[in-house]
């Protein structure tokens, strides 16, 4: 039994500080990491002079590029990472917007210049819902996409029929201009 003057001892483990065999460990660690990449570029040079890389057991940069990485490589060197992104918003339409506005209103196209998403409602009672719900659905597309992708959601209304030609006439009338004779 410990005295009244000694004090109790701990209980749980304290965080130990590292020891020397520790400290030594993570300094071989990295000294082996830092020689390994001098031996990387001492190699890739060597290589380059000897008229550039030769076939190997080993990965180099004529190997094979997975789908995938090959595509996101080409989508960064030409700077398509926001319209990809807004591609696969328009895919996602129903996940971001929900199931019933995405019934009424589908995305037709977004302009990168001004990053403005355009989205055509089948109904004018749509659209009208969609433009109070556009602040809430830009903040929620920014952050999927990142932020600033979408600056603004222009919602237009059902389109109306093509007119095929002249003037608009109502139907069975002679219209303006003609005469009766």
């Amino acid at each position: 039994m410990s005295s009244p003057q000694e004090p109790a001892p701990e209980k749980g483990p304290k965080n130990p500080e590292p020891s020397g065999v520790d400290l030594a460990r993570v300094a071989l660690r990295a000294a082996k990491e830092q020689a390994r990449a001098r031996g990387d570029a001492a190699q890739q040079k060597k290589q380059a002079r000897r008229g550039g890389l030769r076939s190997g057991a080993r990965a180099d940069g004529r190997d094979p590029m997975a789908l995938g990485s090959a595509i996101n490589r080409l989508i960064s060197e030409r700077g398509w990472e926001a319209p990809a992104a807004v591609g696969g918003v328009m895919g996602r339409w129903p996940e971001i917007v929900g199931e019933d506005v995405a019934k009424h209103c589908e995305p037709e196209r977004y302009d990168e210049d001004e990053r403005v998403l355009i989205v055509r409602c089948d109904s004018t009672a749509w659209a009208t819902n969609l433009r109070l719900l556009a602040p809430t659905l830009v903040a929620r597309l920014n952050e999927d996409l990142g932020h600033g992708a979408v600056r603004i959601i222009k919602v237009q209304g059902p389109a109306g029929p093509v007119r095929r030609y002249g003037p608009l006439r109502a139907p069975g009338s002679t219209g303006p201009g003609d005469t009766y004779g």
